[in-house]
Formats: structure tokens, C-alpha cells, sequence
């Protein structure tokens, strides 16, 4: 196969009526994968970071945030449909805390920091072709959130998959949506470039973009940060937290030998290094994929690269069907935003406490947040419950029976327990719980029965 063969991905892709500079990037990655290229990280590449500023010494800070919060754009990744808790919609739909959903709290949170600072703070979501009707119509509730002649959202990309075996683009009649998969949220860049919203935030005098994903409560716009960042004049900034066995899984910050910042997944880690990569003791800081950019370098950079900005290639193999483990091998090609440390000159790591990462991808994570352990504030942040700590609540649920929100929210019919003073809570089997039931210290409750256990209101679990 020679490159010129990438026009099948080419005529594919503009059948689609993908943009052409979202089909010169897919082809970047297709020709370093075509010339052998793997996207892999070695161990020997790479030096560990021991030291990073922290948010929680910044000093004198915050005044520069405020001035420059006038002039910065919260923008949420919000692409995702929650499929592998069994829902059909956007994630970030989903009631989480009070009644209220992600959109709904972060709605708050930004019209919350205009009101008290007298800003026009703009809310921007990268939404996928799947999320962007609910997710907008969603937000039409609030009708101070829209700014004047700004889109409230931008499209996501979509990219062919690779045949493994000639390199060409996969076929797969039966189902042509399996034809495709999203090229990671390193294409935040390219899609701000193609929709036209790079151009049209810094036409109206936007310079600081805050990205976060939707599902991350605890990513929510700090303005000591913000001043830091501004007065600093860096071109990136990745929020990076302490390493945990619970994140031994997550891509972690590392610095490669030619003295760059990097950003290593567990897709870029050579088979036989998974213990070097999961080593929480050597790679001490993991990516809370929340991110600042200088939207001015931004452009800039990106028009010196023919807006190909060329972030290091994940290269994932799997089936095209992914229900289908006998269906052809595919390979999808990807990368992530936080990738970008390695590309601008200057960029910079700063570590953040973990209250900043309270993400929900499973409904053992949803249960924790719905729960008492976490609280909403008056100014429209989820935090901790006085006395609790981020991270020190392990929930682990019968995958079974509690897999899937429909399932979560029948065994909990009447509301979710009390965890403030649970540390663990382990449950097995079929088991539905009342209204105001306790869970204190560590429980692990079984039932094996063919029938469901019915737990009486308030009962008390010690």
C-alpha cells in the first residue's frame, strides 16, 4: 500500500463532510502509523517528576485571576454518552447531586462567578453529534447563559478506522457506525480551529480557555490559578494530583530525556513495562485531564503548523464490532488534549489537591456523589462533607445488579444511604435498601438468595 492509498480515507471522510483540516491531522497520524510508528513510551524516554508548584502555596495570585476572568472561556468536553452505565443520552445530563445534573451544576457555577465578579464569563461544550440536541436544550433553562453572537457549543470529530492487516479504511456493512470512532479529546484543538469558535473567541478579546471534562464536579474555575497562570504568561497548564493505587491505571506526567513534559496513557506503554507505568512511588502525579491554554499561542501555534498541531499518536487495536470479539481487527487512532504539554514550549505541570478530581465513570462513583459524603455549596460547588476526605471512600457494587443506573436507582428506590462515616462499602447479590439506611465504617453485605433482599427504612450498618 503506498500513501497515496489515504485517499480512500480522504473521499470517506469528505462524504461525511469532515472538514479538511480535521482530514490532514487523520492523515498526520495515519502516515506515522503507515511508517511503522507505534505512539509507544518507552520507560528508558522517560525521567520521573518529583517536583511541581503546588496551587495550595500560591500567593498573591488571585487578584490577577479576577482581572482576567473577563477575558477567559470555560470550555467542557462534553462528548460523552455514559453508555457503560447503560445510558442512551449525554452523560452530563444525569442528575448527580440535589436534583440537579452535571450541565445543571456547572451552569450554576459560571453564572454564579458573573454575577459576583460583573463578567460575561462564557460556557462552551465540545459536544458529539449524540449529545449536542439533549445537551443544549438542557441548558435552555437559563436563559442569562448564552453570550451575545458566542455558540454556546462546538463540534467534535470523527475519524475512520484502520484496517490492521492493509492499513486501509475498515468496512463493516452490517453496521457502518462501527466504521468510525472518535479521535480522543486531543481533538478539542483541531475542532476549535475547524468550527470557527478559536477565531471567534479571540476576535472578542477571550486569551484563557479553562478545559475540564463534564463529568468532573471538582473541576471548577480557580481563580488563584487562573491569576498564576496569566501572570506567568504560560502557554499551557495541565492540573496534575498525587498518585494513588486507586490511579495506577490513568496516564501519568512524566518528563521526557530531551527535557519536554510529557504525558504518558497506558496505550503508549510498551506490554512488558505495565509495572514501571503502574509504579505510584516513581510516576508520582497522574492528569486530572483539566487544563488552561493561552488561546493566543494556541492560535498561533496552530497556524504555524498548518493547524496540524501533531500530538503524540495512541494507537488502540480492537475489534471493529466492539461487541463482537471475532469481528476483524481494527486499529483506532487517537490522541489526548494533555498531550499537548509535549508540544507548546514552556508549558507547565501544577499539582492541585485532590478535591479537584472527583470524576464519575462508574455507578460506584455515582453512589458516593448522590450520597452525603458530598455536599453543595452556596456558590455551586460539589465538596466534601466536613471531616471527609476526597478519595478515602471506597464503594464497590455487584456489577450484576448495580451495573447500570436503571439498576442503581431500583435498589435504592427511595433515595441513596447515609456514607458520611463509611469508609468501604461492599455489597453482593440482590439486595434493595429503604429509605435513610446508614452504612458506618467498613460493610460488605452479601445475599445469594434467588430473591431480592429487602432492607427495611433506616436500617443501620455498623
Amino acid at each position: 500500500m503506498t500513501v497515496t492509498d489515504f485517499d480512500r480515507f480522504a473521499a470517506k471522510m469528505r462524504a461525511e463532510d469532515l472538514p479538511e483540516i480535521a482530514i490532514d491531522t487523520f492523515r498526520w497520524y495515519w502516515e506515522r502509523l503507515r511508517e511503522g510508528s507505534t505512539g509507544l513510551l518507552p520507560e528508558k524516554d522517560l525521567v520521573p517528576v518529583d517536583t511541581l508548584p503546588d496551587s495550595e502555596e500560591l500567593t498573591g495570585t488571585r487578584d490577577a485571576g479576577v482581572d482576567a476572568l473577563a477575558r477567559t472561556v470555560v470550555l467542557k468536553l462534553n462528548g460523552g454518552l455514559g453508555t457503560g452505565m447503560g445510558l442512551t443520552c449525554a452523560k452530563s445530563l444525569l442528575p448527580v447531586k440535589d436534583g440537579l445534573s452535571f450541565l445543571d451544576i456547572t451552569a450554576r457555577q459560571v453564572l454564579h462567578l458573573r454575577h459576583e465578579h460583573q463578567v460575561k464569563l462564557p460556557l462552551v461544550l465540545m459536544n458529539s453529534f449524540r449529545t449536542r440536541e439533549d445537551s443544549l436544550r438542557a441548558l435552555g433553562s437559563y436563559e442569562e447563559l448564552p453570550c451575545p453572537g458566542l455558540p454556546m457549543d462546538f463540534l467534535q470529530h470523527k475519524v475512520p478506522k484502520v484496517r490492521t492487516d492493509d492499513y486501509g479504511p475498515a468496512e463493516w456493512p452490517e453496521d457502518p457506525d462501527h466504521e468510525w470512532c472518535p479521535p480522543g479529546h486531543g481533538d478539542i484543538y483541531t475542532a476549535l480551529v475547524t468550527s470557527g469558535m478559536l477565531a471567534t473567541l479571540r476576535s472578542r478579546g477571550y486569551e484563557y480557555a479553562f478545559v475540564s471534562n463534564s463529568d468532573n464536579l471538582g473541576a471548577v474555575l480557580d481563580l488563584d490559578i487562573l491569576g498564576w497562570f496569566a501572570r506567568e504568561r504560560l502557554p499551557f497548564l495541565m492540573e496534575v494530583a498525587d498518585r494513588t493505587e486507586a490511579d495506577k491505571k490513568g496516564g501519568h506526567l512524566a518528563r521526557h530525556r530531551d527535557g519536554r513534559l510529557i504525558l504518558r496513557e497506558v496505550a503508549q506503554t510498551p506490554a512488558d513495562e505495565t509495572e514501571h507505568f503502574q509504579n505510584v512511588g516513581r510516576h508520582r502525579f497522574f492528569n486530572t485531564n483539566t487544563l488552561w491554554v493561552n488561546l493566543a499561542t494556541l492560535e498561533r501555534v496552530m497556524a504555524e503548523r498548518d493547524h496540524v498541531l501533531g500530538l503524540p499518536m495512541i494507537v488502540n487495536e480492537k475489534p471493529i464490532d466492539p461487541t463482537n470479539e471475532t469481528s476483524p481487527r481494527v486499529w483506532q487512532l487517537e490522541s489526548a488534549m494533555g498531550a499537548a504539554i509535549s508540544v507548546f514550549e514552556g508549558a507547565q505541570a501544577i499539582r492541585v489537591p485532590r478535591e479537584r478530581f472527583v470524576p464519575v465513570k462508574t455507578t460506584n462513583d455515582l453512589l458516593g456523589l448522590w450520597s452525603d459524603v458530598y455536599v453543595l455549596t452556596e456558590d455551586q460547588r460539589v465538596v466534601p462533607a466536613p471531616a471527609r476526605a476526597v478519595g478515602d471512600l471506597v464503594v464497590d457494587l455487584d456489577p450484576r445488579h448495580y451495573k447500570r443506573i436503571d439498576q442503581l436507582i431500583s435498589h435504592f428506590p427511595k433515595g441513596p444511604p447515609s456514607l458520611a462515616n463509611c469508609r468501604r462499602l461492599v455489597i453482593r447479590g440482590d439486595i434493595r435498601f429503604g429509605v435513610h439506611c446508614v452504612f458506618l465504617g467498613n460493610v460488605e453485605l452479601r445475599h445469594d438468595g434467588p430473591e431480592p433482599l429487602e432492607v427495611p427504612d433506616g436500617e443501620v450498618f455498623d
